[in-house]
């Protein structure tokens, strides 16, 4: 097993506490849409996915047919509700500031809402331009495909294999495994649920944290044990 030389974190759910907004806005659009869903129920199967791959994988279950503008209606509903309500991760700031090790921001949403959100919650300016957008790959390339974590890996000059992720999906989870790299999950935001901890271990996540105070020892501690395995 290696160290750790990067930590890779996703954005909604981990640094922001948007993954409920996002999925009170959606679930309200497709029980209007004629397929109704509970915002929990959005959070527990939907959270990390973008939302046109939600609205395939709900037609391709339930044979409802959802009209392309639900695309557009819910960037346009979502923005709002993020740029009056977000609220940055209880810890965040006190976190990033005992990081010593480089550390970067790949996520699935794209470029102009990352920089509002980070702007809005006031770390943005922290990662400068280390924030990578799985859109700016392409469409199909988002998790959890392991594109944008590789890419984010890549542009900071770190092996896969020396990189922890943070996620709190268990959609991010499998890109970030099949990626070569080590997670840890985060049950820390709004939309988790009683079995967020067990999905996030079953993907994959080495461990699993409630609280962003603990993400510095944990990564000590993951670091420790690498380095006593190869010594």
């Amino acid at each position: 097993m290696n160290g750790i030389d990067l930590i890779i974190f996703d954005c909604d759910g981990v640094l922001v506490d948007s993954e409920i907004i996002a999925s009170d806005v959606e679930a309200a659009l497709l029980t209007e849409a004629g397929y109704p869903i509970s915002v929990e129920e959005m959070a527990e199967r939907f959270a990390g996915m973008t939302w046109q791959n939600t609205l395939l994988q709900i037609e391709k279950e339930a044979s409802v047919p959802l009209s392309a503008q639900l695309i557009s209606k819910v960037d346009i509903i979502l923005d709002e509700r993020l740029t009056r309500d977000l609220n940055i991760i209880d810890g965040v700031k006190p976190m990033l500031a005992q990081l010593t090790l480089p550390h970067c921001i790949c996520s699935n949403s794209t470029s102009a809402r990352l920089a509002m959100m980070l702007g809005k919650v006031g770390i943005k300016d922290h990662f400068g331009r280390h924030i990578y957008s799985a859109r700016d790959l392409g469409a199909d390339r988002v998790k959890p495909k392991p594109d944008i974590f590789l890419h984010g890996a890549k542009q900071m000059g770190v092996a896969p294999s020396r990189v922890l992720v943070i996620e709190d999906s268990v959609h991010g989870i499998h890109g970030a495994r099949a990626a070569g790299m080590r997670v840890v999950g985060f049950t820390g935001g709004s939309h988790t649920h009683p079995s967020h901890a067990d999905q996030l271990t079953e993907a994959g996540a080495e461990t699993v944290i409630s609280r962003m105070s603990a993400l510095p020892g944990v990564i000590a501690a993951l670091s420790e044990w690498s380095e006593s395995l190869t010594a």
